[in-house]
């Protein structure tokens, strides 16, 4: 038994390891433009290894209740069931979030946050567990031993106890401290105050800034709540009035290009609309204001070739495209106002496209020219495993 019960440690020890990893750069922001090419894979990777947790601790529930029973410290019964728990936790949460279409909103953005939660406890827990059963550290933990020489000195061992602490405070200290820190604001932050922070850090500078229409400004829907998290593939751009234009050309009868101050003078319209990511979380009520994108399609004149819409991002690398018909659908906007500001640059400013019954990976940041082809485009994310049509459950 025990032999097998070792075979399986060490197999949970890898699984753990490496969904510990993968988890977390599948998380962090900053790493979505570097590891694009892969991302598919490492989370298709990550649900592949999730599964085989699951099926290494059903391999070892036989052995459970005589493995409990001979760890005879209290400590080390409580960390066996510790790590049971977590893996227990983290595969049916998991599983809601691979099929989070199947299950209501609230369900999966739940199943999103205990995720990420016994992650960030996890992980330290984890380091520790697998450290200290390391076998220079359980070396170190031989009696004292005293040398005879001249000094007549007394080697002090390094203890688990010091060794550990060393580690974990360092790894926590320099490599979680930050990024759980991060996360738990996003968590927390009352949206309000995270939205003016965002706007006080805009890095465009354009002017005028738009006047808001009276249903923006209180937003009619209830304000900003919940959190953005600001993911990019790219350097998040900078726009003036001197670098920033708007186009729209392809298959048009005339093609058409805004200044800045021109733009701003483009009749808008108000609409509150949920945001939603694909990896789980959504913004509930924001109240956008902008130009529905079938009133520019219409005042450029759409030609009968064309059967696509295709969005330039100003970050110059990411596009994507909508059917005709899905970017004439009455809540898709091209939207420069959000909760009664400028949007910003984190968030996708000054111009972004709003494309509500989607995921928000179609709906194109910084967005500067619209182009009418005749033929279907991969985006950036279609490109690497995504879906095309990226409908939000109903």
């Amino acid at each position: 038994m025990w032999k097998k019960l070792k075979t399986l440690h060490t197999y949970n020890g890898w699984i753990i390891t490496f969904l510990m990893v993968s988890g977390i750069l599948l998380f962090l922001p900053s790493l979505r433009g570097f590891l694009a090419p892969i991302r598919v894979g490492l989370k298709q990777a990550h649900i592949g290894v999730g599964i085989a947790s699951v099926a290494v601790l059903l391999l070892y529930l036989p052995y459970l209740k005589k493995h409990y029973k001979s760890r005879k410290q209290t400590g080390k019964r409580v960390n066996l069931l510790t790590i049971i728990a977590f893996i227990v936790v983290w595969a049916v949460s998991g599983f809601i979030l691979t099929f989070e279409r199947s299950v209501s909103e609230a369900t999966a953005a739940a199943a999103l946050f205990i995720h990420d939660l016994f992650t960030w406890i996890g992980l330290p827990i984890i380091l520790y567990h697998s450290v200290t059963r390391l076998r220079w550290v359980q070396k170190q933990r031989k009696p004292l031993v005293q040398t005879k020489d001249e000094d007549t000195k007394l080697k002090i061992p390094l203890t688990r106890r010091g060794f550990i602490q060393m580690v974990a405070g360092t790894a926590f200290v320099v490599f979680i401290g930050p990024s759980f820190f991060k996360w738990l604001k996003q968590v927390l932050d009352d949206g309000g105050n995270s939205l003016k922070s965002v706007i006080a850090n805009d890095r465009n500078e354009m002017t005028p800034p738009p006047t808001p229409l009276p249903a923006s400004n209180p937003p009619k829907g209830g304000g900003y709540e919940g959190n953005f998290r600001v993911y990019t593939v790219t350097e998040i751009p900078k726009f003036t009035n001197e670098n920033w234009s708007f186009t729209i050309d392809g298959l048009v009868d005339k093609p058409l290009t805004f200044k800045w101050e021109e733009f701003v003078k483009q009749k808008r319209t108000v609409q509150v609309s949920d945001f939603h990511c694909v990896t789980g979380w959504s913004v509930r009520k924001v109240t956008y204001e902008g130009i529905p994108l079938k009133a520019l399609l219409e005042k450029a004149g759409v030609q009968k070739d064309a059967k696509y819409v295709k969005f330039y991002s100003g970050d110059g690398v990411y596009t994507d495209a909508l059917t005709l018909d899905q970017a004439r659908m009455d809540d898709v906007m091209v939207a420069m106002i959000m909760d009664g500001e400028l949007i910003p640059s984190d968030y996708g400013g000054p111009v972004r496209l709003i494309v509500p019954r989607m995921y928000a990976y179609k709906a194109v940041k910084w967005l500067v020219r619209i182009e009418l082809i005749d033929s279907p485009h991969l985006g950036y994310w279609q490109m690497r495993g995504y879906d095309t049509d990226a409908w939000v459950r109903k």
